[in-house]
């Protein structure tokens, strides 16, 4: 299989498994816990999924510089620039991970209410995601330096297996004592063993050197440049992600959070699985500018396949969607959902129109384009939701979001002016040939 279509898939594999894993185990798990612990569960797996989402974040910059470094001739760079990778992320783990260990506590109370003795499960819990928030980000490092290579596949095997076995092994911990901190702790084994198994990896891809966490000056000079935007671009996921069910939890209440929710989880996939089988781009675009080979017939090639994917997984999710939600939810919710349930559905469209042209404009090191457009488009959605809700209601977070997909489609003017003035080099920078000396 081609290594183009062989990334393409296990990039739809890392995103669909452990999401139709949560599914397959939850009504299992929910009998057992009940559904006080099974949300205890819930959100500590919410609070593993964005600690590790912003422990990570530099992850972008890791996979753009390996792609273009490993063709480069400069000696000794590639490893320098893991090993420093490797200390940034660690020292955002650890600083988020005191973060989560200080508001262990106040969240605990918070979730568990007067409940003593959950109350200690929630503590111990949290703060085993603690703990568990470095080993993910180190884990990251190891995933983006192979997506580096161009090799998805075996990131992607180890990952997802520990992740899976994870929620297998939360069956039978569902029925002892204290079951949510033995399958937090169970789970944090899991991934400890993964990272391991990723560093071995890791250090054969780097010719058996050291890859101890170092900090290079200049390394850290090139890695923050794009880093820092890919970062903000991972902040922004997780907050345009969420606060707009809290402003609408606000004005409308809980049935109709509930319904809206549902109607977004049903359209996500739309840009879930664009992104992801489409994700291999940016390493190859990377690596094929680094080596000043033109890339526009590959850039326009992915741009019809992402367009066709689109427009036909939106019209069939927007036909069977609303069956699902009926069955899901049941009459009343989907009565609710009714009216916005097609405009969320475009939204999502929309968003996924725009995944070819950011990794795109990513390879060719235009993040700052991709972060600010991001940012403005969140911005405008969630100022939207906020003075609209009270006279539009629901309506106004369906229109919020159709305009925040049709604002993200503005990265296609500076990449298209890019491809017609055929600018189709990106040298490596200039900064990397000073990485060889430090080692």
């Amino acid at each position: 299989m081609r290594p183009p279509i062989s990334n393409a898939l296990y990039g739809v594999f890392d995103y669909a498994a452990f999401p139709i894993g949560m599914l397959l185990v939850a009504p299992i798990l929910l009998r057992r816990l009940g559904i006080v612990e099974y949300g205890v569960w819930t959100i500590t797996a919410a609070a593993v999924s964005t600690g590790a989402i912003l422990a990570s974040g530099f992850g972008d910059a890791n996979i753009q510089y390996v792609a273009t470094i490993r063709r480069s001739e400069v000696k000794n760079a590639l490893l320098i620039v893991v090993r420093t990778m490797m200390g940034i992320h660690l020292a955002l783990g650890v600083s988020i991970a005191c973060i989560i260990w200080l508001l262990s506590p106040m969240a605990a109370v918070r979730v568990a209410g007067g409940n003593h003795l959950l109350q200690l499960d929630c503590l111990l819990s949290f703060r085993i995601v603690g703990a568990l928030i470095p080993i993910r980000a180190l884990e990251s490092v190891c995933i983006s330096t192979q997506r580096g290579f161009e090799r998805y596949g075996d990131a992607v095997r180890v990952s997802i297996t520990a992740r899976l076995s994870g929620l297998l092994i939360a069956i039978p911990l569902s029925a002892i004592e204290h079951p949510v901190v033995a399958i937090v702790a169970a789970n944090a084994l899991l991934t400890s063993l993964s990272l391991c198994i990723q560093l071995r990896s890791l250090k054969l891809l780097c010719s058996g050197a050291s890859i101890f966490p170092m900090l290079s000056k200049s390394a850290i000079k090139i890695l923050v440049g794009f880093g820092s935007y890919s970062w903000t671009l991972a902040l922004c996921s997780v907050v345009f992600n969420q606060v707009d069910r809290l402003i609408l939890g606000v004005f409308l209440g809980p049935v109709v959070v509930a319904s809206y929710a549902l109607c977004t989880q049903i359209a996500q996939p739309i840009y879930g699985l664009a992104a992801s089988s489409l994700h291999f781009l940016f390493p190859y675009l990377s690596n094929r500018r680094a080596a000043g080979n033109s890339s526009r017939q590959a850039v326009w090639l992915a741009l019809a396949c992402n367009f066709v994917f689109v427009i036909a997984s939106g019209l069939i999710v927007r036909n069977v969607g609303g069956h699902a939600l009926m069955r899901w939810a049941g009459p009343d919710a989907a009565q609710a959902a009714a009216p916005v349930f097609s405009m969320i559905v475009w939204s999502s469209i929309l968003l996924g129109l725009n995944v070819t042209g950011t990794y795109t404009l990513m390879a060719m090191g235009r993040i700052r384009v991709v972060t600010l457009l991001t940012f403005a488009a969140g911005c405008l959605m969630l100022m939207m939701m906020w003075g609209l809700s009270g006279t539009l209601g629901l309506r106004a977070f369906a229109y919020a979001r159709l305009v925040y997909g049709a604002f993200s489609l503005l990265v296609y003017l500076p990449l298209f002016s890019r491809l017609l003035l055929q600018r189709s080099t990106f040298p490596v920078s200039a900064s990397l040939q000073t990485l060889g000396e430090e080692i």
